[in-house]
């Protein structure tokens, strides 16, 4: 009976053959609005407890004629309801819009922003640590 108890747990364990891998990051959402600085990393934003944390950037492109063209983008965070838990900046300016094309899935996004509300600084990184953590099988 001990032979077989052991034979159960050992192939029980051969048989899961899962583990966690791999360094991760998490940054949470954060706002600073007396440095005008948002950062975090959108996979720990959606994962978060806190129901209200979000961070990404985003382009529109509106054809408001047949030979006009309105480009702008914005980055946004928010770590709660009120009003002053939540920040979104605007630009035009082509190098900021490049910057918000280049962020990707799971990117860490970095913003900056003026007194009228218009972006000024815009980063990303995207990291094999900003990734979610995923069950890999043992070889």
């Amino acid at each position: 009976m001990k032979i077989k108890s052991i034979l159960v747990v050992f192939l029980g364990t051969l048989m899961s053959g899962s583990v966690l891998a791999g360094l991760t990051q998490p940054a949470e959402v954060t706002i600073d609005t007396e440095n005008r600085l948002a950062t975090g990393d959108m996979n720990t934003a959606r994962r978060s407890d806190n129901e209200f944390a979000f961070i990404g950037c985003g382009v529109r492109v509106i054809s408001v004629s047949e030979t006009e063209v309105i480009n702008f983008g914005f980055c946004q965070a928010g770590i709660g309801e009120a009003e002053e838990e939540r920040i979104t900046c605007f630009t035009q300016n082509a190098q900021l819009l490049d910057g918000i094309k280049s962020i990707a899935d799971y990117s860490y996004v970095t913003f900056s922003w003026d007194e009228n509300g218009d972006c000024t600084r815009i980063g990303n990184s995207t990291q094999s640590f900003y990734l979610p953590k995923v069950k890999v099988k043992k070889k």
